[in-house]
Protein backbone atom coordinates (compact mmCIF):
# COMPACT_ATOMS: atom_id res chain seq x y z
CA UNK A 1 0.00 0.00 0.00
CA UNK A 2 2.82 2.33 1.21
CA UNK A 3 4.71 2.16 -3.20
CA UNK A 4 0.99 2.88 -3.81
CA UNK A 5 0.33 6.05 -2.48
CA UNK A 6 4.00 7.03 -3.70
CA UNK A 7 3.35 5.72 -7.16
CA UNK A 8 -0.29 7.72 -7.49
CA UNK A 9 0.81 10.31 -6.27
CA UNK A 10 3.97 10.92 -8.69
CA UNK A 11 1.66 9.92 -11.27
CA UNK A 12 -0.70 12.67 -10.23
CA UNK A 13 2.14 15.20 -10.18
CA UNK A 14 3.66 14.08 -13.78
CA UNK A 15 0.08 14.83 -15.17
CA UNK A 16 -0.47 18.38 -13.01
CA UNK A 17 3.85 18.92 -14.37
CA UNK A 18 3.07 18.42 -18.23
CA UNK A 19 -0.22 20.00 -18.17
CA UNK A 20 1.34 23.30 -16.95
CA UNK A 21 4.38 23.42 -18.98
CA UNK A 22 2.21 22.73 -21.80
CA UNK A 23 -0.39 25.59 -20.97
CA UNK A 24 2.62 27.82 -20.49
CA UNK A 25 3.81 27.30 -23.90
CA UNK A 26 0.51 27.73 -25.43
CA UNK A 27 0.21 24.16 -27.04
CA UNK A 28 -2.55 22.59 -25.08
CA UNK A 29 -5.01 23.75 -22.35
CA UNK A 30 -8.61 22.04 -22.47
CA UNK A 31 -8.27 21.08 -18.19
CA UNK A 32 -8.89 24.03 -16.24
CA UNK A 33 -5.68 22.89 -13.79
CA UNK A 34 -5.36 26.09 -12.79
CA UNK A 35 -8.56 26.89 -11.32
CA UNK A 36 -7.43 24.78 -8.09
CA UNK A 37 -4.44 26.57 -7.46
CA UNK A 38 -4.92 27.90 -4.05
CA UNK A 39 -4.22 31.88 -4.85
CA UNK A 40 -5.98 32.39 -7.94
CA UNK A 41 -9.27 30.60 -6.61
CA UNK A 42 -8.94 32.33 -3.55
CA UNK A 43 -8.97 35.42 -5.76
CA UNK A 44 -12.07 34.11 -8.15
CA UNK A 45 -14.18 34.16 -5.01
CA UNK A 46 -12.98 37.69 -3.60
CA UNK A 47 -13.62 38.81 -7.31
CA UNK A 48 -16.38 37.03 -8.66
CA UNK A 49 -18.10 34.91 -6.13
CA UNK A 50 -19.48 31.76 -8.11
CA UNK A 51 -20.84 28.72 -7.01
CA UNK A 52 -18.24 26.92 -8.87
CA UNK A 53 -15.60 29.09 -6.78
CA UNK A 54 -17.10 27.94 -3.76
CA UNK A 55 -17.31 24.51 -4.28
CA UNK A 56 -13.67 24.09 -5.68
CA UNK A 57 -11.96 26.12 -2.62
CA UNK A 58 -14.06 24.44 0.13
CA UNK A 59 -13.34 20.97 -2.11
CA UNK A 60 -9.52 22.44 -1.78
CA UNK A 61 -10.10 22.88 2.08
CA UNK A 62 -11.58 19.58 2.66
CA UNK A 63 -9.31 17.52 0.69
CA UNK A 64 -6.39 19.33 3.02
CA UNK A 65 -7.99 18.18 6.15
CA UNK A 66 -8.79 14.53 5.44
CA UNK A 67 -5.42 13.49 3.61
CA UNK A 68 -2.91 16.38 4.36
CA UNK A 69 -0.94 18.53 2.30
CA UNK A 70 -1.13 16.51 -0.82
CA UNK A 71 -1.63 20.15 -2.64
CA UNK A 72 1.55 20.97 -2.37
CA UNK A 73 3.45 17.71 -3.94
CA UNK A 74 0.99 17.17 -6.54
CA UNK A 75 -1.14 20.26 -7.65
CA UNK A 76 1.42 23.32 -6.79
CA UNK A 77 3.16 23.58 -9.76
CA UNK A 78 6.03 25.76 -8.09
CA UNK A 79 6.32 22.60 -5.93
CA UNK A 80 6.66 20.51 -8.58
CA UNK A 81 9.63 22.55 -9.56
CA UNK A 82 11.26 22.48 -6.61
CA UNK A 83 10.74 18.67 -7.04
CA UNK A 84 12.38 18.35 -10.22
CA UNK A 85 15.06 20.33 -8.87
CA UNK A 86 15.82 17.55 -5.95
CA UNK A 87 16.51 14.89 -8.91
CA UNK A 88 19.46 16.56 -9.47
CA UNK A 89 20.76 18.49 -5.92
CA UNK A 90 21.95 15.83 -3.64
CA UNK A 91 22.13 17.46 0.06
CA UNK A 92 21.78 16.09 3.61
CA UNK A 93 18.23 16.44 4.79
CA UNK A 94 17.64 17.64 8.27
CA UNK A 95 14.93 18.02 10.75
CA UNK A 96 13.57 22.14 9.95
CA UNK A 97 12.14 23.98 12.81
CA UNK A 98 8.43 25.30 12.44
CA UNK A 99 9.30 28.89 11.99
CA UNK A 100 6.41 31.66 12.86
CA UNK A 101 7.89 34.54 10.42
CA UNK A 102 5.38 32.27 7.59
CA UNK A 103 2.38 32.80 9.38
CA UNK A 104 2.86 36.81 9.56
CA UNK A 105 3.67 36.33 5.64
CA UNK A 106 0.37 34.98 5.05
CA UNK A 107 -1.46 37.06 7.13
CA UNK A 108 -0.05 40.33 5.63
CA UNK A 109 -0.70 38.69 1.63
CA UNK A 110 -3.98 37.04 2.76
CA UNK A 111 -4.87 40.57 4.48
CA UNK A 112 -4.05 42.23 1.28
CA UNK A 113 -5.63 40.25 -1.01
CA UNK A 114 -8.82 40.73 0.81
CA UNK A 115 -8.06 44.52 1.21
CA UNK A 116 -8.90 44.77 -2.58
CA UNK A 117 -4.85 44.18 -4.09
CA UNK A 118 -2.78 41.49 -5.73
CA UNK A 119 0.11 43.55 -5.82
CA UNK A 120 2.21 41.12 -2.67
CA UNK A 121 0.75 37.93 -4.01
CA UNK A 122 2.91 38.98 -7.55
CA UNK A 123 6.09 38.58 -5.14
CA UNK A 124 5.45 35.43 -3.50
CA UNK A 125 3.10 33.09 -4.07
CA UNK A 126 3.69 29.64 -5.49
CA UNK A 127 1.26 29.68 -8.36
CA UNK A 128 1.98 33.06 -9.71
CA UNK A 129 6.37 32.93 -9.04
CA UNK A 130 5.66 29.73 -11.44
CA UNK A 131 4.02 31.49 -14.07
CA UNK A 132 5.76 34.60 -13.95
CA UNK A 133 9.06 31.94 -14.39
CA UNK A 134 7.25 29.83 -17.00
CA UNK A 135 6.35 33.12 -19.04
CA UNK A 136 9.92 34.07 -18.98
CA UNK A 137 9.41 37.40 -17.03
CA UNK A 138 12.89 38.33 -15.33
CA UNK A 139 11.27 38.90 -12.44
CA UNK A 140 10.03 35.15 -12.16
CA UNK A 141 13.37 33.72 -13.33
CA UNK A 142 15.48 35.60 -10.65
CA UNK A 143 13.10 34.18 -8.15
CA UNK A 144 13.37 30.71 -10.00
CA UNK A 145 17.53 30.77 -9.85
CA UNK A 146 17.12 32.17 -5.88
CA UNK A 147 14.89 28.77 -4.96
CA UNK A 148 17.47 26.87 -6.88
CA UNK A 149 19.66 27.58 -4.37
CA UNK A 150 17.82 27.73 -1.54
CA UNK A 151 16.62 24.04 -2.34
CA UNK A 152 20.31 23.14 -3.13
CA UNK A 153 20.93 23.95 0.59
CA UNK A 154 17.91 23.75 2.28
CA UNK A 155 15.51 21.37 0.42
CA UNK A 156 12.17 22.65 -0.03
CA UNK A 157 12.26 25.30 2.72
CA UNK A 158 10.49 27.93 0.71
CA UNK A 159 7.19 25.21 0.77
CA UNK A 160 7.99 24.92 5.06
CA UNK A 161 8.55 28.01 6.27
CA UNK A 162 7.99 30.74 3.40
CA UNK A 163 5.04 30.07 1.08
CA UNK A 164 1.81 31.98 2.62
CA UNK A 165 -0.38 29.06 0.94
CA UNK A 166 1.85 26.23 2.59
CA UNK A 167 1.13 28.15 5.99
CA UNK A 168 -2.68 28.50 5.78
CA UNK A 169 -3.09 24.57 4.40
CA UNK A 170 -0.58 23.71 7.04
CA UNK A 171 -2.51 24.76 9.72
CA UNK A 172 -4.80 22.39 8.24
CA UNK A 173 -3.44 19.68 7.42
CA UNK A 174 -1.90 19.83 11.26
CA UNK A 175 -5.66 18.18 12.20
CA UNK A 176 -5.39 16.00 9.29
CA UNK A 177 -7.90 13.29 9.51
CA UNK A 178 -4.89 11.06 7.59
CA UNK A 179 -0.92 11.59 8.91
CA UNK A 180 2.12 10.39 8.66
CA UNK A 181 3.14 8.65 11.84
CA UNK A 182 5.54 6.74 12.80
CA UNK A 183 5.16 3.00 14.87
CA UNK A 184 7.24 3.15 17.91
CA UNK A 185 7.75 -0.37 18.85
CA UNK A 186 9.38 -0.65 15.40
CA UNK A 187 11.16 2.14 14.59
CA UNK A 188 14.82 1.86 15.33
CA UNK A 189 15.99 5.84 15.26
CA UNK A 190 17.99 4.60 11.94
CA UNK A 191 16.99 7.88 10.31
CA UNK A 192 16.48 6.44 6.84
CA UNK A 193 13.28 7.74 6.67
CA UNK A 194 14.59 11.46 7.51
CA UNK A 195 17.56 10.84 4.95
CA UNK A 196 14.39 10.75 2.12
CA UNK A 197 12.54 13.85 3.34
CA UNK A 198 12.14 16.75 1.16
CA UNK A 199 10.81 19.10 4.07
CA UNK A 200 12.81 18.12 7.16
CA UNK A 201 9.60 16.97 8.78
CA UNK A 202 11.11 13.65 10.23
CA UNK A 203 12.53 14.40 13.73
CA UNK A 204 13.68 10.56 13.83
CA UNK A 205 15.79 10.78 17.20
CA UNK A 206 12.36 11.82 18.87
CA UNK A 207 10.25 9.37 16.46
CA UNK A 208 7.78 12.57 15.73
CA UNK A 209 6.61 13.63 12.19
CA UNK A 210 5.53 17.68 11.59
CA UNK A 211 1.88 17.10 9.51
CA UNK A 212 1.90 20.65 9.48
CA UNK A 213 4.73 20.73 6.99
CA UNK A 214 5.00 17.67 5.81
CA UNK A 215 3.78 17.74 1.97
CA UNK A 216 2.61 14.10 1.62
CA UNK A 217 4.81 13.37 -0.79
CA UNK A 218 5.30 9.68 0.61
CA UNK A 219 9.21 9.06 0.27
CA UNK A 220 10.08 8.00 3.58
CA UNK A 221 7.32 4.94 3.40
CA UNK A 222 9.77 3.75 1.11
CA UNK A 223 12.10 4.44 3.35
CA UNK A 224 12.01 2.32 6.15
CA UNK A 225 13.06 -1.18 5.88
CA UNK A 226 10.67 -2.14 9.15
CA UNK A 227 7.59 -0.68 7.44
CA UNK A 228 7.36 1.46 10.85
CA UNK A 229 6.32 4.76 8.70
CA UNK A 230 2.94 4.60 8.00
CA UNK A 231 0.03 6.75 6.53
CA UNK A 232 -3.23 6.96 7.69
CA UNK A 233 -5.33 7.62 10.80
CA UNK A 234 -3.43 7.16 13.98
CA UNK A 235 -4.29 4.58 16.34
CA UNK A 236 -2.75 6.47 19.46
CA UNK A 237 -3.83 9.57 20.76
CA UNK A 238 -1.66 12.83 21.02
CA UNK A 239 -1.34 15.09 23.05
CA UNK A 240 -3.82 17.28 23.90
CA UNK A 241 -3.52 20.79 22.88
CA UNK A 242 -2.61 23.51 25.48
CA UNK A 243 -1.42 26.98 24.22
CA UNK A 244 1.77 28.18 25.51
CA UNK A 245 2.74 32.02 26.08
CA UNK A 246 4.38 32.07 23.13
CA UNK A 247 1.83 30.50 20.80
CA UNK A 248 -0.80 32.91 21.84
CA UNK A 249 1.60 35.78 21.45
CA UNK A 250 2.31 34.24 17.82
CA UNK A 251 -1.67 34.21 17.22
CA UNK A 252 -2.00 37.67 18.53
CA UNK A 253 0.73 38.97 16.43
CA UNK A 254 -0.79 37.07 13.06
CA UNK A 255 -4.40 38.54 14.04
CA UNK A 256 -2.95 41.89 14.23
CA UNK A 257 -0.84 41.79 11.29
CA UNK A 258 -4.20 40.28 9.26
CA UNK A 259 -5.87 43.14 10.19
CA UNK A 260 -3.65 45.84 9.14
CA UNK A 261 -2.67 44.09 6.28
CA UNK A 262 -6.08 44.68 4.81
CA UNK A 263 -6.36 47.82 5.74
CA UNK A 264 -3.30 48.43 4.24
CA UNK A 265 -4.19 46.58 1.15
CA UNK A 266 -7.58 48.56 1.12
CA UNK A 267 -5.30 52.26 1.07
CA UNK A 268 -2.84 50.02 -1.45
CA UNK A 269 -5.29 49.40 -3.63
CA UNK A 270 -6.68 52.97 -4.00
CA UNK A 271 -2.79 54.14 -4.51
CA UNK A 272 -2.54 52.16 -6.74
CA UNK A 273 -5.56 52.93 -8.76
CA UNK A 274 -5.13 56.83 -8.80
CA UNK A 275 -1.40 56.20 -10.51
CA UNK A 276 -2.91 53.91 -13.03
CA UNK A 277 -2.67 55.45 -16.79
CA UNK A 278 -5.56 54.21 -19.10
CA UNK A 279 -4.92 50.93 -21.09
CA UNK A 280 -7.01 48.92 -23.08
CA UNK A 281 -8.07 45.58 -21.37
CA UNK A 282 -9.08 41.89 -22.14
CA UNK A 283 -12.96 41.66 -22.53
CA UNK A 284 -13.61 41.18 -19.44
CA UNK A 285 -11.34 43.04 -16.91
CA UNK A 286 -13.92 45.79 -16.08
CA UNK A 287 -11.80 48.86 -15.61
CA UNK A 288 -8.34 49.57 -15.63
CA UNK A 289 -7.93 50.58 -11.76
CA UNK A 290 -9.84 47.75 -10.45
CA UNK A 291 -7.61 45.45 -13.16
CA UNK A 292 -4.24 46.64 -11.85
CA UNK A 293 -4.96 45.34 -8.23
CA UNK A 294 -7.10 41.67 -8.99
CA UNK A 295 -4.44 40.43 -12.27
CA UNK A 296 -2.23 38.10 -10.61
CA UNK A 297 0.18 38.62 -13.78
CA UNK A 298 0.34 34.75 -13.67
CA UNK A 299 0.32 35.49 -17.70
CA UNK A 300 -1.48 32.46 -18.68
CA UNK A 301 -3.65 34.85 -20.88
CA UNK A 302 -0.78 36.59 -22.27
CA UNK A 303 1.40 32.62 -23.03
CA UNK A 304 -2.43 31.62 -24.73
CA UNK A 305 -3.49 34.67 -26.70
CA UNK A 306 -3.58 33.63 -31.02
CA UNK A 307 -3.43 37.13 -31.46
CA UNK A 308 -0.15 38.01 -29.64
CA UNK A 309 -1.68 41.38 -28.72
CA UNK A 310 -1.78 40.63 -24.77
CA UNK A 311 1.63 42.16 -23.10
CA UNK A 312 3.01 41.46 -19.51
CA UNK A 313 2.57 43.88 -17.11
CA UNK A 314 5.45 47.18 -17.41
CA UNK A 315 6.52 50.85 -16.18
CA UNK A 316 3.71 52.04 -16.99
CA UNK A 317 1.13 49.20 -16.22
CA UNK A 318 1.43 47.04 -13.77
CA UNK A 319 -0.75 43.87 -15.37
CA UNK A 320 -1.56 42.15 -18.30
CA UNK A 321 -2.74 44.98 -20.88
CA UNK A 322 -3.25 44.84 -24.93
CA UNK A 323 -1.14 46.50 -27.48
CA UNK A 324 -2.59 46.72 -30.98
CA UNK A 325 0.87 47.68 -32.43
CA UNK A 326 1.62 44.30 -34.29
CA UNK A 327 -1.81 42.99 -34.02
CA UNK A 328 -5.92 43.20 -33.14
CA UNK A 329 -8.19 41.41 -31.03
CA UNK A 330 -9.75 38.69 -33.27
CA UNK A 331 -13.79 38.72 -33.22
CA UNK A 332 -14.45 35.01 -32.90
CA UNK A 333 -11.99 34.42 -29.84
CA UNK A 334 -12.46 34.90 -25.88
CA UNK A 335 -9.53 32.02 -24.99
CA UNK A 336 -8.42 34.82 -22.19
CA UNK A 337 -11.64 34.99 -20.83
CA UNK A 338 -11.68 30.96 -20.78
CA UNK A 339 -8.14 30.73 -19.35
CA UNK A 340 -7.93 33.33 -16.48
CA UNK A 341 -8.00 31.26 -13.60
CA UNK A 342 -8.44 34.03 -10.98
CA UNK A 343 -11.75 35.91 -12.11
CA UNK A 344 -9.52 39.34 -12.37
CA UNK A 345 -11.03 38.18 -16.62
CA UNK A 346 -14.50 37.58 -16.25
CA UNK A 347 -15.50 34.67 -18.03
CA UNK A 348 -17.69 35.75 -20.70
CA UNK A 349 -18.93 33.60 -23.66
CA UNK A 350 -18.21 34.19 -27.18
CA UNK A 351 -21.48 36.24 -27.40
CA UNK A 352 -20.91 38.30 -24.69
CA UNK A 353 -17.38 38.60 -25.58
CA UNK A 354 -18.50 40.35 -29.11
CA UNK A 355 -20.55 42.74 -27.26
CA UNK A 356 -18.25 44.12 -24.51
CA UNK A 357 -16.77 47.56 -25.49
CA UNK A 358 -12.93 47.85 -24.67
CA UNK A 359 -12.31 50.53 -26.45
CA UNK A 360 -12.97 53.27 -29.30
CA UNK A 361 -11.45 53.25 -32.65
CA UNK A 362 -11.27 57.05 -34.03
CA UNK A 363 -10.15 58.09 -37.51
CA UNK A 364 -8.03 61.10 -38.41
CA UNK A 365 -9.22 62.59 -41.50
CA UNK A 366 -5.92 64.18 -41.99
CA UNK A 367 -4.13 60.76 -42.79
CA UNK A 368 -6.76 58.66 -44.01
CA UNK A 369 -6.70 58.27 -47.67
CA UNK A 370 -10.22 57.20 -48.40
CA UNK A 371 -9.56 53.39 -49.20
CA UNK A 372 -12.02 51.93 -47.54
CA UNK A 373 -10.02 48.92 -45.96
CA UNK A 374 -11.57 49.44 -42.57
CA UNK A 375 -15.29 49.18 -43.96
CA UNK A 376 -14.39 45.92 -44.89
CA UNK A 377 -12.33 44.81 -42.23
CA UNK A 378 -14.71 45.33 -39.55
CA UNK A 379 -16.29 42.34 -37.75
CA UNK A 380 -18.81 44.26 -36.76
CA UNK A 381 -19.86 46.04 -39.84
CA UNK A 382 -19.96 49.38 -38.16
CA UNK A 383 -18.24 51.43 -40.16
CA UNK A 384 -19.65 53.32 -42.77
CA UNK A 385 -18.41 55.06 -46.02
CA UNK A 386 -20.11 57.23 -48.76
CA UNK A 387 -17.83 57.26 -52.28
CA UNK A 388 -15.66 59.83 -52.29
CA UNK A 389 -16.41 60.36 -48.77
CA UNK A 390 -14.31 59.79 -45.21
CA UNK A 391 -15.28 56.30 -42.90
CA UNK A 392 -17.78 56.60 -40.09
CA UNK A 393 -17.59 55.08 -37.34
CA UNK A 394 -20.79 54.00 -34.98
CA UNK A 395 -19.51 55.01 -31.86
CA UNK A 396 -22.04 53.28 -29.72
CA UNK A 397 -21.80 49.92 -31.79
CA UNK A 398 -17.57 49.85 -31.85
CA UNK A 399 -16.30 47.33 -29.49
CA UNK A 400 -12.63 48.70 -29.90
CA UNK A 401 -11.18 45.30 -31.51
CA UNK A 402 -8.77 47.19 -33.35
CA UNK A 403 -9.47 45.42 -36.32
CA UNK A 404 -9.65 48.40 -38.61
CA UNK A 405 -6.43 49.88 -37.28
CA UNK A 406 -5.02 46.95 -38.02
CA UNK A 407 -5.88 47.02 -41.74
CA UNK A 408 -5.51 50.50 -42.15
CA UNK A 409 -2.44 51.57 -44.54
CA UNK A 410 -1.79 54.88 -43.48
CA UNK A 411 -2.14 54.37 -39.75
CA UNK A 412 -4.80 56.70 -39.91
CA UNK A 413 -7.02 54.87 -37.53
CA UNK A 414 -6.38 54.89 -33.16
CA UNK A 415 -8.33 52.62 -30.72
CA UNK A 416 -8.65 54.58 -27.61
CA UNK A 417 -8.82 53.09 -23.69
CA UNK A 418 -12.26 53.83 -22.28
CA UNK A 419 -12.99 54.12 -18.68
CA UNK A 420 -15.06 51.37 -17.92
CA UNK A 421 -15.76 48.46 -20.07
CA UNK A 422 -19.31 47.81 -21.32
CA UNK A 423 -21.90 45.82 -22.92
CA UNK A 424 -22.96 47.62 -26.69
Amino acid sequence: MNKFYRYFRVAVALIIGTLSVLAFTGLFYPVKIFDMQFTALAQRLLVDFSTIAILLFVALILVTFLFGRIYCSTLCPFGLYQEFLMLFFRHKNRTQQNKPHKYLIAAIVFGALIGGTACLVRYIDPYTLFASTASGAWFGIGVAVLIAVLVWFKGRMFCTNICPVGAVLGLISKHAVNKIYMNDNLCVSCGLCASKCPTGSIDFKNKSINNETCIKCFKCLDGCNRNSIRYGIKPIRETPFSPSRRNLLISGAVVAAFALAVKGGIDLGKTIAAKIKKVILPAGAGNAEDFANHCLNCNLCVQNCPMKILKKANENYPAVHIDYSDGFCDYDCNKCSQVCPSGAIKRLTLTEKQKTKIGLAIIDENKCVKCGLCVMKCPRQIIDQKRGEFPQIKADECIGCGACQNACPVKAITILPIDEQKTV
